[in-house]
């Protein structure tokens, strides 16, 4: 596998890094902000949010990107990291939600704006996020690009950017942490999570069998079966998630002497 792969250039690396740490900066200004105006942020939103950055970061840049480059174990993990777990932890931690209670009415409504436009619509529907995510990874395992991917740095980070984007706008277009606008049913919404649980398996087992080209098979089946179990874990959470949200927004309401009462929120 290594005959096949070169360094990783520290240029990547920071190309990748710099994202999460603009986020990161964007993130703890827009936490100051709303604490200078005596609006509270859940602690464990901020936590959530700083450990899904660590693990981005890490899986972009540092020992562990550099293993990634050249062993296919490693470089499963990353992908865990970078594209799901990561992913999940970020939208858990509703920066866009954080970010609206520290702008002024003014620019939050530009940004309301944005949020209702026809793109991001297309973008937060489930079976588009769920397209770009499960089957960008189908393309970058059974084609010639996951080989390609470690002689061009460009798309190195191209690849790397794709996973991280695809696995954070499903993961929202599923999970409503955030104030969006575009919604769809929960009963869409539990169906393509199922199909696209489903197609991921069914990935990790190809590659258990049928190795990427230029990965030694041992390697190749502990990252198959990394992404299968790995996979599994974090879309139960996902899954959790959604019935908890489902079953609280359809949950009967209570009644005190006849009269009807609002659920809990």
């Amino acid at each position: 596998m290594q005959n096949h792969y070169h360094y990783l250039p520290v240029f990547a690396e920071w190309v990748l890094a710099f994202p999460f740490l603009a986020a990161l900066i964007v993130y703890t200004g827009a936490l100051f902000i709303s604490r200078r105006k005596g609006r509270k942020w859940p602690v464990f939103r901020t936590f959530l949010w700083l450990t899904g950055i660590v693990l981005c970061l890490i899986s972009v840049a540092g020992p562990l990107a550099r293993l990634a480059h050249a062993d296919f174990r490693i470089h499963m993990v990353g992908h865990l990291s970078l594209g799901m777990l990561g992913p999940l932890l970020l939208t858990l931690g509703a920066p866009v939600k954080l970010l609206l209670r520290s702008l002024s009415v003014h620019q939050a409504k530009r940004l309301t704006r944005i949020l209702r436009s026809w793109l991001l619509g297309f973008l937060s529907n489930p079976a588009v996020t769920a397209t770009l995510n499960i089957g960008g990874l189908w393309v970058l395992y059974t084609t010639d690009l996951f080989t390609i991917m470690h002689e061009s740095p460009l798309l190195h980070i191209f690849v790397h950017l794709h996973i991280f984007l695809a696995g954070y706008l499903f993961t929202v277009s599923l999970i409503y942490v955030e104030p969006i606008p575009h919604r769809t049913s929960y009963l869409y919404r539990s169906t393509i999570l199922v199909l696209a649980l489903a197609a991921h398996g069914i990935l990790s087992k190809h590659i258990y069998a049928w190795p990427p080209e230029g990965v030694p098979k041992v390697e190749a089946e502990v990252g198959g079966m990394l992404m299968y179990y790995g996979g599994d874990a974090v879309d139960l959470i996902m899954i959790i998630i959604l019935c908890c949200h489902w079953y609280h927004d359809t949950k009967p309401r209570e009644t005190v002497n006849g009269g009807v009462l609002a659920p809990e929120t």
